[in-house]
């Protein structure tokens, strides 16, 4: 039993890493949470629904209209909002993505209602390897998930525009002195953050139901994810969120289902006293 709930725990720790390697990305380059990550995530499960309800059960199509549909509006939190406040500090920037968050859930129930939409997939007999269990629609879901890590990652350490993000990241003085303008990594930055985050929409939509609260109650565990990883370290919130993943699923048998999102909480509190800078971070001094 402990294996399956291993094998189930990766898939939805893949989830938590998406989003949280979203946040991540924000973070590191735009210096703030951004609490409507897991709202657009939401928004790229009803594109694959809406999808479905015109007639089209294909998966492809369905992330299709996911990654569009966030990709759009991702950069739209920033071109019509976010960078107008630049210099407001971090803390006017989380609140202005808290109401960005309340106001594309409200969209969304406005016009979706609060009824819980189920993908429709093909039933496919599972794989059984040594008494576990393994179905097949996680499998697929855990390759997409690894592939969306593997493409981002890519994009960040070969390519041009990844360098700059990254470097603006590192030191943003430093980049501004050779010639590297945060302003222009931004609008690509924040393509990658809905692409990353409908990837992330889908594959819980189609593990779990789709709310207008599903990608809202992702969003804890995937900040636990991100501060576990080492703030700012995209690897480090990836490998966090399947850690996360993995010990929520274990621990559902004694907490239950409903108590399993305190684990998260749990291991970032004891984390968090034995090392403050995360698994990837390092701690800064102040002078």
């Amino acid at each position: 039993m402990y294996f399956n709930l291993v094998v189930n725990g990766i898939v939805l720790g893949l989830v938590i890493g998406l989003a949280a390697l979203a946040l991540t990305l924000v973070y590191a380059v735009a210096r703030f949470p951004n609490a409507a990550t897991g709202d657009m995530i939401t928004v790229g499960a009803y594109a694959g629904i809406g999808v479905q309800v015109l007639g089209s059960r294909n998966t492809l199509l369905q992330g299709s209209a996911a990654i569009a549909a966030c990709t759009i509006l991702s950069m739209a939190y920033y071109w019509f909002v976010f960078r107008y406040l630049r210099g407001r500090g971090m803390v006017a920037l989380l609140l202005t993505s808290i109401g960005l968050a309340l106001f594309t859930r409200g969209i969304l129930s406005f016009f979706a209602g609060h009824e819980q939409f189920v993908f429709q997939i093909p039933l496919v007999e599972p794989y059984v390897i040594y008494g576990v269990i393994i179905q097949a629609s996680d499998l697929w879901l855990a390759v997409v998930a690894l592939l969306s890590v593997v493409a981002t990652f890519a994009i960040l350490f070969l390519t041009p525009i990844g360098r700059r993000m990254r470097a603006v990241a590192d030191n943003r003085d430093l980049a501004r002195a050779s010639g590297i303008r945060a302003e222009s990594v931004m609008i690509p930055l924040w393509g990658i953050v809905g692409a990353v985050s409908a990837i992330a929409g889908i594959i819980l939509g189609i593990k779990t139901v789709v709310m207008p609260e599903t990608g809202w109650l992702l969003l804890l565990p995937s900040f636990t994810a991100m501060i576990l990883g080492g703030l700012g370290s995209p690897i480090g919130a990836v490998l966090a969120g399947i850690a996360l993943g993995v010990a929520q699923e274990v621990a559902s048998p004694f907490v239950g289902f409903t108590y399993k999102i305190a684990v998260s909480f749990l291991v970032l509190l004891v984390l968090l006293i034995v090392r403050p800078q995360g698994l990837f971070g390092s701690l800064e001094e102040v002078r």
